[in-house]
């Protein structure tokens, strides 16, 4: 298997680093620190405050993985799960679709085109182009 080039290296890297820096800022961090605003938006969703630190953790678990090179792709699959499961809650409460149940999916493409910019294993898998 061939590396990929450097510009796709480089850009990989970024997408991959704005995923993690997006998730852990607007996500995981204000639910492990227990943010008000956490509470809130998890009422409104119809889920009991208590699972706010879990999944915060489930999140952050999902994110180190995919930032490690060698379980980048478990760590992706991972966190499409969790996205399905946020897609699904969007659904549920009525949520307008493209700026709340379709956010999924664009966090979704944000993480696979990072991890396919910059691992030739998901390439393999997924063969946008030849």
């Amino acid at each position: 298997m061939t590396q990929p080039s450097p510009a796709a290296l480089w850009i990989g890297r970024v997408l991959t680093g704005l995923f993690a820096l997006f998730m852990l800022g607007a996500s995981i961090a204000p639910k492990l620190l227990n943010l008000p605003i956490t509470h809130e938006t998890m009422q409104q969703l119809g889920w009991p405050p208590g699972y706010v630190l879990m999944i915060g953790l489930i999140e952050l678990a999902c994110v180190v993985l995919y930032l490690i090179p060698r379980t980048a792709l478990l760590g992706a699959i991972m966190t499409m799960a969790l996205l399905g499961g946020a897609m699904a809650t969007q659904i549920r409460v009525g949520n307008p679709l493209f700026s709340h149940i379709l956010f999924s999916t664009y966090l979704a493409l944000f993480m696979w085109g990072g991890l396919w910019l910059r691992d030739m294993r998901v390439r393999a898998i997924f063969p946008i182009l030849k």
